[in-house]
């Protein structure tokens, strides 16, 4: 319709140079100028010489006649007839350009009725905002695009209607001034069509919704993309608040169906649809039995992109469908048995197994992967094909077969395989197997043996003890006799005294069985381990030599524990020297103290550690380390790895029993070539303010009277000793005689109740009792509980090889005694006598 940027065709123009140079040689020629006839010349022979180069272009391919440039014709013929409404405009707004659509989307019947969109469109309020932007961006030459709603058509005649319209603007990129092309199309069709396309799908959308099964679509991480409604009803999800890929479909599984959608995913292989029996559970926490339907859709390197699930409701309808209600009862107990069940082949591959086998068997072994002998260790592999045979050969009551499983980790089960029936079936299933994980029972098994072991090395040890104080005291008081009579300077003095000192040897020894069975004596008291291994640090630093590195690392604000502090100070002592012995050249042992929180105790993996508030210290090595069967026996008494002559393999072993004795457990983790670490968790004590009073006072109530008996041994009270052994009872009588004392002697329980009662019926009076803890016929508690009745004033020494807590609880809460441990010189008997009498 409009076209202003129409130029001249390059023939007219050809005409028009010829034409001018002809004209021009004419008029020269014919005004006889002076200069006309060589001007003639000129001309013309320019004009041959360009006709001569023209030829010889011609010949060379340089020029071609009748093959020129039509780019631009073609141009202008397609946007002649192209259908979009074109306009060229330049800045100003002028138009440069209309084509024939132009007009008529706009109802422009001839050149002079065409208008911009602007002009156009600008009064139109539906319109107008969209023109606005587009002319904004032409101006800043970013090219743009709308699309606006006319309450009518802009074409002329036409009946009016609703239209819709896109609208476009683009700058040319000229050279000289920049021109701007707009288009504009009536998109109606486009938009009626669109409109269709969407109500059919929310129509669709709609019957899925309420349709009668359940559907969900979710990505290759199982994240919800899409429920329908039925399903969020069943699952009591709000439509209205979900979000898709918000929440995930492992959200509302059981763990076994967990564990049988993965193995599903796993073995989903191209577009097959995969059918699931399992539970799903509810917003309310409610199981519901459902079918799933599942198919997936792959990407080209094979990891899934879309699952697609149809979830059918098999929860019975009513009574008159018993056959579901069992399908669905069968289904669950198989899906939700914690026992493994799988059904097996003839060669031992895994054909249908629960969530439980997987479990415990390995995704490979419950797909087919593998064999299920290839899932125990080497020597289990055996039996369990032996059990395969007899069911195939259809063999009843096949035993049950404990195996450990293949790995790293010690783990075992308990194998039951029971033959098939109806082995013809077409299934290929032989076997029916069944597992039980036993790891944990076998782990109490196993530490309950160890617990026995050593509770009865420890009443070994005990009872070894108990008689060898016997002999001790016996030699002790015997030499303590002799040196009365042997002064310093008799020959026979030195003997004596390495009588004694030897003596005093094997009592320590004795002292360390009592330590591992925990019957020792201990005075324990409030102890802050920090101060306790720092004051120990010259002594620790001895121990060690100079070419182990000793660090202390201590962390602030540790509890206090109730501990005795000898006996404490032992065990680091002996577990620092041990340290150093496992180093042959040089090394580092790291003392470190903390806390340990109770619901820190499981991450150490210890079944005998009782979840409790501790006070947590490791003595670890750079050492040589020590191989598992070694660290099992460790704690155990004369157990040593030691040279003969360098150790009596005591030292842990009482280690062991004082920190148990302390409420406390002790541990060894070693690594071959790597270092030993010991750990000791002693339980966290809080004290109150009565307690601390009552040992304060207890304390100096002690003191004093030690301090009052180390005056004067002697006295002329009346004692009844009691004493089931001999030569001991005789040693003791004789010792408090030389004191001054009045003594009654009885050799059991029941003879010291008649002397007692005779000695009553002649008027006299017993003070002091002091009595052995083991003795025929009748103990040292239940004595005292028969001589309360008669005196309950009656002041009472205990005297025995094991410790005070072996004996106090099997007596009245609160009654009073004093103890005595043996072996035991002659004046610490006279010693504990003077001050039971003095308190």
């Amino acid at each position: 319709m409009i076209d202003r940027d129409s130029t001249p065709g390059g023939l007219r123009r050809l005409l028009f140079l010829a034409g001018f140079l002809f004209v021009l040689a004419a008029a020269l020629a014919l005004s006889r100028h002076a200069y006309g006839a060589p001007a003639l010349v000129a001309i013309f022979g320019l004009l041959a010489m360009v006709g001569i180069a023209a030829v010889f272009a011609l010949a060379l391919g340089l020029i071609r006649i009748g093959d020129g440039d039509r780019t631009g014709g073609i141009g202008k013929d397609f946007l002649d007839d192209l259908p979009t409404g074109t306009l060229i405009t330049d800045r100003k707004g002028r138009i440069v350009y209309a084509n024939r659509a132009y007009g008529e989307q706009t109802g422009a019947s001839s050149s002079a009725e065409v208008r911009t969109l602007e002009r156009l469109l600008s009064r139109e309020p539906e319109a107008s905002e969209a023109i606005y932007r587009l002319a904004n961006q032409a101006r800043e030459r970013v090219p743009g695009e709308e699309e606006f709603r006319l309450s009518r058509d802009l074409r002329q005649g036409v009946a009016p209607s609703p239209r819709w319209y896109r609208a476009t603007v683009r700058a040319l990129g000229r050279t000289g001034e920049p021109l701007l092309a707009w288009t504009i199309a009536d998109i109606t069709s486009e938009r009626e069509e669109q409109e269709t396309f969407f109500r059919d799908l929310q129509h669709a959308i709609d019957y899925l919704d309420h349709a009668p099964a359940g559907f969900f679509a979710s990505d290759e991480d199982g994240r919800i993309t899409y429920l329908n409604a039925t399903l969020a009803a069943w699952l009591g999800v709000d439509l209205a608040e979900f979000r898709p890929q918000t929440r995930s479909i492992s959200e509302f599984l059981t763990e076994e169906g967990r564990l049988i959608l993965l193995r599903a995913q796993a073995a989903a292989s191209g577009n097959e649809v995969a059918t699931l029996d399992l539970d799903l559970v509810t917003a309310a926490g409610q199981r519901l039995p459902v079918r799933l339907l599942r198919n997936s859709s792959r990407r080209v390197d094979g990891r899934s992109k879309l699952t697609r699930t149809l979830v059918l409701n098999q929860r019975p309808s009513g009574e008159g469908d018993p056959a579901r209600a069992a399908e669905v009862r069968f289904v669950r107990f198989f899906n939700s048995s914690p026992m493994a069940i799988a059904a097996l082949d003839a060669m031992g591959r895994v054909l249908r197994a629960n969530a439980a086998f997987t479990k415990l068997f390995g995704e490979a072994a419950a797909l087919g992967g593998v064999m299920i002998t290839d899932c125990v260790r080497d020597q289990n592999r055996e039996t369990i094909r032996q059990a395969l045979l007899a069911a195939v050969r259809g063999q009843a009551g096949i035993p049950a077969l404990d195996v450990q499983l293949a790995g790293e980790a010690a783990r075992a089960a308990r194998l039951y395989v029971s033959a098939n029936s109806d082995i013809h079936d077409g299934s290929g299933e032989v076997a029916i197997l069944y597992g039980v994980d036993i790891t944990e029972q076998r782990a109490l098994e196993e530490q309950f043996a160890q617990s026995q072991k050593m509770q009865a090395i420890g009443n070994l040890a005990g009872g070894i003890a108990h008689d060898f104080n016997n002999v001790l005291t016996i030699i002790t008081a015997s030499v303590d006799f002799l040196l009365l009579n042997h002064p310093t300077g008799d020959p026979s003095f030195q003997d004596l005294i390495l009588i004694k000192q030897s003596a005093n040897r094997a009592a320590s020894l004795v002292r360390q069985l009592l330590a591992y069975s925990r019957r020792q004596t201990m005075r324990p008291k409030m102890l802050s381990l920090t101060d306790v291994i720092a004051d120990m640090h010259l002594l620790l630093k001895r121990i060690s030599g100079d070419l182990v590195k000793l660090e202390r690392r201590h962390a602030r604000d540790l509890w206090p524990v109730m501990a005795d502090i000898g006996q404490f100070e032992q065990v680091i002592t002996n577990l620092v020297q041990n340290a150093r012995d496992a180093m042959r050249e040089s090394g580092t042992v790291t003392i470190s103290t903390r806390n340990v929180e109770a619901a820190e105790t499981a991450g150490f993996g210890y079944a005998e550690l009782i979840p409790a508030d501790y006070v947590l210290v490791e003595v670890a090595d750079t050492g040589s380390g020590m191989p598992p069967e070694v660290a099992e026996r460790i704690f155990e008494p004369f157990f040593t790895t030691k040279e003969i002559g360098k150790g009596t393999g005591l030292g842990l072993s009482m280690a062991y029993g004082i920190i148990k004795q302390s409420g406390g457990f002790i541990f060894v983790d070693s690594v071959m070539g790597e270092g030993t670490t010991f750990r000791i968790f002693l339980p966290r004590h809080v004290p109150s303010e009565a307690v601390l009073s009552l040992e304060s006072a207890a304390a100096g109530a002690s003191q004093a009277s030690a301090a009052a008996a180390a005056k004067d041994l002697s006295g002329t009270s009346s004692i009844l000793l009691v004493e089931d052994e001999d030569n001991v009872r005789s040693g003791n009588v004789r010792a408090l005689k030389m004191r001054g004392y009045e003594v009654h002697e009885a050799a059991s329980g029941l003879e010291a109740l008649d002397v007692i009662d005779e000695i009553e019926a002649e008027g006299g009076h017993i003070d002091l009792v002091v009595s052995d803890v083991v003795m025929p016929e009748m103990d040292g508690p239940t004595l005292l509980r028969e001589m309360r009745k008669r005196r309950p004033d009656l002041k009472f020494i205990f005297v025995s090889g094991y410790a005070e807590d072996a004996f106090a609880k099997n007596l009245p809460e609160g009654e009073k005694f004093g103890f005595l441990p043996k072996p035991f010189s002659l004046r610490e008997l006279a010693v504990a006598v003077k001050t039971a009498l003095e308190e």
